[in-house]
């Protein structure tokens, strides 16, 4: 792993270990659900996430995008299935998605290359 996904992942954890630690009942819940939101029911855990791949395009969360393609990634999510997930990404957003665009291309690169694009 990348020295910037290692760092990503641990800066993801540690901030949410202390915001959890001092979290209201409403921040537990809602961590909670996005948490259970993600898990096999009718539909995967695979498709969940590839759904909020897209979504998280859409509405240029790049910390977003970042934890759902390494999701997709864990997965078994194919390069040219995220492809596809990111030109549904594209289309609903439109060219306000390319930046953002371009940086999940770069985090792809890196997790299946092992090298940055």
């Amino acid at each position: 792993m990348s020295a910037r996904l290692q760092a990503f992942r641990e800066y993801r954890e540690r901030m949410n270990a202390q915001i959890l630690d001092e979290a209201t009942l409403t921040t537990k819940r809602f961590f909670n659900l996005d948490t259970r939101c993600y898990e096999d029911g009718a539909l995967s855990a695979r498709t969940k996430e590839m759904l909020g791949l897209s979504a998280s395009l859409v509405l240029r969360c790049d910390d977003c995008i970042a934890y759902h393609t390494i999701r997709c990634v864990e997965l078994g999510v194919s390069k040219a299935e995220i492809l596809e997930i990111f030109d549904v990404g594209l289309i609903v957003g439109g060219s306000i998605v390319v930046p953002h665009l371009r940086r999940a291309h770069e985090l792809l690169a890196e997790l299946l290359d092992g090298e940055p694009a």
